[in-house]
């Protein structure tokens, strides 16, 4: 059987926020991975795509995207162009304390979720705004003088107010050039996300997207990069994990994310996590 042991997370961050800006060549193929924090990219140069929750977004200079935690991903990158993006990981938690009543700095995330779409395309004129607020972050988290922490917080929410307000105007989603998926694909994959704790076997998902088990099974891999039971298995246990973490018990979380045997669940959750449903609790 298939496992779901080297979908796995890549990076960590122990601050508020943290900022890359990477400018390489002959970048080596990544696996697909996941985050325990929100990431966001914006693409500078090269020749890439990237691959999120299966649809493939193809990227021109200052395209940006918004990928939630959780969210199954993997850059593609032509190893022969030198390739330049700044990547941004930031804390949920950062974005909810430091969110206002007239401003939720995560709704951006949430609306790329709804609308199921992560990439925004600044015009020519956003694009200029961008990248004054990028400058001004980046000399303001070199800036070792009086206050410079204070300062580069102060830019980082100046630019998260920016994507926030870019993304309500931003109809980027209705450009069917931009980004590829299949249709019956990206139904199923809403399927599955939402009825986690039902039956999810291969019969019952190509039922429902009204094509054959063999056909479903190749097209969703070509799609994902997944087979369907990787993916359902990931999916179940961050789902777990996230249930886990707002106070649920071990036993519940293992029935409402589907698992119908706490042993196989227990063994699942400590491969991915490398601790034990509860251990976690008590982390």
């Amino acid at each position: 059987m298939n496992q779901p042991a080297q979908y796995h997370k890549k990076g960590y961050l122990h601050e508020e926020f943290r900022l890359f800006h990477l400018r390489d060549a002959g970048v080596e193929e990544m696996e697909h991975h996941y985050h325990e924090f929100d990431k966001i990219v914006l693409f500078l140069s090269g020749t890439a795509s990237y691959i999120i929750e299966g649809r493939s977004y193809f990227l021109q200079p200052w395209d940006v995207l918004l990928v939630s935690h959780h969210l199954i991903h993997k850059p593609v990158i032509d190893p022969d162009a030198p390739y330049e993006r700044v990547v941004i990981y930031l804390d949920p938690g950062f974005l909810r304390v430091q969110s206002s009543p007239d401003g939720d700095l995560s709704a951006c995330f949430r609306l790329a979720r709804k609308r199921q779409f992560a990439l925004m395309r600044p015009d020519g004129a956003q694009q200029k705004v961008l990248e004054g607020l990028l400058s001004r972050l980046e000399g303001a988290l070199e800036d070792e003088g009086f206050g410079g922490q204070l300062l580069a917080r102060t830019c980082f929410l100046q630019l998260l107010v920016h994507l926030n307000r870019a993304m309500v105007r931003d109809r980027t989603d209705r450009d069917a050039g931009v980004s590829r998926l299949d249709p019956k694909v990206e139904r199923t994959l809403s399927y599955i996300n939402e009825h986690l704790a039902d039956d999810l076997s291969v019969d019952t998902l190509a039922r429902y997207s009204y094509t054959s088990k063999y056909h479903f099974m190749r097209r969703f891999k070509q799609c994902t990069g997944l087979c369907v039971h990787q993916y359902i298995t990931q999916k179940r246990l961050l789902a777990a994990a996230q249930l886990l973490r707002s106070g649920a018990s071990a036993q519940s979380a293992c029935t409402r994310c589907g698992f119908q045997d706490y042993s196989a669940f227990q063994r699942a959750f400590r491969r991915q996590f490398g601790m034990t449903p509860r251990q976690l609790q008590n982390d």
